[in-house]
């Protein structure tokens, strides 16, 4: 209970420094969030987000992303927190309660971990509108938007190129922490490359289980376990770990071998000394998702209920950048239609 106490003191400290702040600026008619937008608006957005925060070039950052297109483009103000690793329940309640306090509405909370929390502090403050990523076990709150992803397609697609340019007949995949989330993406990756390849080997690991969610946040497990699944004959390996996918980036590296990103284009956020080991990324468009969610917000609309984002609307794909797709885009392309039309059903669970 300390350190949940203390972790809203520094976010209510960090709240009301951006109060004050705005308050002198908006008396010398400044208070805009970017120093080239001029419009305003008074709706104050709180962003919670998961672990690795802004700056874990994957989930998390495209998050940040769609934030930051809002708050350029309708004018918002914005403050931002994030879960650390091994924090209580509480830690993630109290987080929310200090934005909903300090008279931000929406909050945006980036990942199903903060399910149990968001589904608590909704019920405490029904006139703030909360919205929650990759978890709709909130349908029906009146005051909760669930925007949920079609992860298990974008895998697909991901298994698909991994089969079409796998070399030795067995790729790999390095999933963050073992969540029925977590296993979409295990499932439709192994569907792709099967899909190709009835024959091939997946090798799949996870690296962390519920309630640690360090796997999420943890290159060296990353890359010890991608290092396994190269030495047991593994050319590519398709992580969905966060901030753990550099350490399957730097192992396909060293082994010479290829990797493939998840939710981000990655190649554009990698090392450049790694960014040739990046064969693809599974995009999951979250960017997109807090963009449009906002979007409505800033028309005067708060939306609830569910919201999914799969291939039909571009709300997950595979990332073209480097160019070693190219030669196999029309097959992945194909199979994309199939998904579309209902001719592939992809599954969600192992």
């Amino acid at each position: 209970m300390r350190r949940s106490n203390k972790l809203a003191a520094l976010l209510t400290a960090g709240i009301l420094s951006l109060a004050v702040t705005a308050c002198g600026s908006d008396d010398e008619g400044s208070d805009e969030p970017s120093g080239e937008n001029t419009s305003k608006s008074d709706i104050k957005v709180g962003m919670a987000y998961d672990v690795g925060g802004r700056g874990d070039q994957s989930f998390n950052d495209s998050a940040a992303k769609g934030l930051d297109q809002a708050v350029e483009e309708f004018g918002m103000k914005s403050q931002e927190s994030e879960a650390e690793d091994g924090e209580p329940e509480t830690a993630r309640e109290e987080r929310l309660r200090t934005f909903a306090e300090a008279g931000y509405d929406p909050i945006i909370a980036v990942g199903f971990a903060y399910a149990a929390s968001v589904g608590k502090v909704s019920e405490e403050y029904p006139d703030v509108h909360f919205a929650i990523i990759d978890d709709s076990s909130l349908a029906d709150a009146e005051n909760v938007a669930s925007l949920v992803f079609a992860e298990e397609q974008g895998s697909f697609l991901a298994g698909a190129a991994a089969a079409m340019k796998s070399e030795t007949g067995n790729v790999g995949f390095v999933g963050g922490v073992e969540t029925p989330l977590i296993q979409k993406f295990e499932a439709g990756y192994t569907a792709g490359a099967k899909a190709v390849d009835p024959e091939i080997e997946v090798q799949s690991t996870y690296l962390t289980q519920v309630p640690d969610f360090s796997g999420f946040n943890d290159p060296a497990k990353g890359k010890t376990a991608a290092e396994g699944m190269f030495q047991n004959g593994a050319d590519i390996v398709y992580h969905a770990a966060g901030g753990s996918g550099g350490g399957v980036f730097e192992a396909a590296s060293e082994a010479g071998a290829m990797a493939i990103g998840v939710d981000s284009d990655q190649y554009n956020t990698a090392e450049p000394s790694l960014q040739d080991v990046i064969l693809t990324s599974m995009l999951k468009n979250v960017d997109v998702a807090v963009y449009e969610y906002l979007s409505e917000v800033a028309d005067g609309t708060f939306p609830a209920g569910v919201t999914t984002y799969d291939l039909s609307v571009d709300g997950v794909g595979y990332s073209e950048s480097g160019g070693k797709v190219d030669d196999i885009k029309a097959d992945l392309d194909e199979y994309k239609q199939q998904i579309i039309d209902g001719e592939i059903t992809v599954p969600t669970a192992p």
